[in-house]
């Protein structure tokens, strides 16, 4: 009997490995990456901020992308298919080790910039040459990638399965899991933008990657918090001091300083459920240690980490 027991400890110190357990047994989320399009290090970038990751990268800087997991179905999704696909793939699957492959269950885009659909990519014959996985995508997003290569090749060679959303119409993915888009302002060049409600037996997820401002939206942020238990939104830049040879205006996004200043007379209930995310290389909170980090979480906020597990 001393045996056995000593057994299911060992298994269980296994299944725990970096603090997470495998034997979850309800939905959850999976972060897989907290880092604007452009990745860190960034292209052209000399700054202290890059300047040794060229030489020396840090593996956990990753484009922004969440997994969602239901263990009771053992299935697994993808919110966004980044230039970092390959790598997200190989976590999401640690973390749903009941599936067989890394192929996910399917993939949930939110508008054509490079960061959040050119992972599509290593689908297509040259890479997994995968079988009919299903993206989720809204209907301009649907037609840019119907309508232009490489990836009219992926839904004609059947690569990949578009599936057709609509504005805050919900997707059951199991009796567990639903997940609903909703339009929200961006740089809407060759799609719509949306962010998502990811709705699980107990929790309901909030996720915001790119909005232009908040005042932009016809929708409440401050009311949206305080409707959901977890909120992942736009965390961009910081302030506009990283922002020196671009123009503000062909980049809109809510600053850090300006969502604290409209989130200050939440609760701290409401507080605590915010996650700051889609960091640009310049940002300051990619270094939780910098003062515009501690900032934030003194302030009672959270900042997003990657292979941070929620439960849902």
């Amino acid at each position: 009997m001393h045996s056995i027991s000593l057994f299911r400890f060992t298994l269980f110190v296994l299944l725990t490995i970096n603090g997470f357990s495998y034997a979850q047994d309800s939905p959850f989320i999976v972060v897989l990456g907290t880092i604007q399009d452009a990745g860190s290090p960034h292209i052209g970038c000399s700054k202290e901020c890059c300047k040794s990751l060229f030489e020396k990268p840090i593996s956990i800087r990753k484009v922004v992308s969440l997994g969602l997991v239901d263990p009771y179905v053992k299935k697994a999704w993808l919110f966004e298919a980044t230039p970092d696909l390959p790598a997200q793939l190989k976590t999401l699957k640690k973390h749903s080790i009941f599936k067989n492959t890394e192929t996910p269950d399917g993939i949930f885009l939110t508008h054509a910039h490079i960061g959040h659909y050119t992972g599509l990519m290593y689908l297509g014959k040259e890479a997994l040459n995968s079988n009919n996985i299903s993206v989720y995508a809204m209907p301009r997003m649907k037609s840019f990638l119907e309508g232009n290569g490489p990836w009219s090749q992926l839904v004609g060679q059947k690569n990949i399965l578009l599936e057709p959303m609509a504005d805050q119409k919900e997707v059951v993915l199991s009796k567990n899991v639903a997940v609903t888009p909703f339009l929200v302002p961006h740089r809407d060049e060759f799609s719509e933008t949306v962010g998502y409600k990811i709705n699980g037996p107990n929790k309901t997820l909030l996720f915001i990657p790119d909005i232009d401002k908040w005042e932009k939206w016809s929708v409440s942020i401050v009311d949206e918090i305080k409707q959901v238990d977890y909120a992942f939104v736009d965390a961009t830049f910081f302030d506009g001091n990283e922002i020196q040879l671009r123009d503000i205006s062909e980049i809109p996004h809510p600053f850090v300083i300006e969502s604290l200043k409209l989130f200050k007379d939440l609760s701290k209930e409401d507080k605590d459920k915010i996650y700051f995310i889609h960091f640009n290389h310049t940002n300051p909170l990619i270094n939780r240690e910098s003062d515009q980090a501690k900032e934030v979480l003194n302030a009672g906020f959270n900042i997003a980490v990657i292979n941070q597990v929620i439960k849902l």
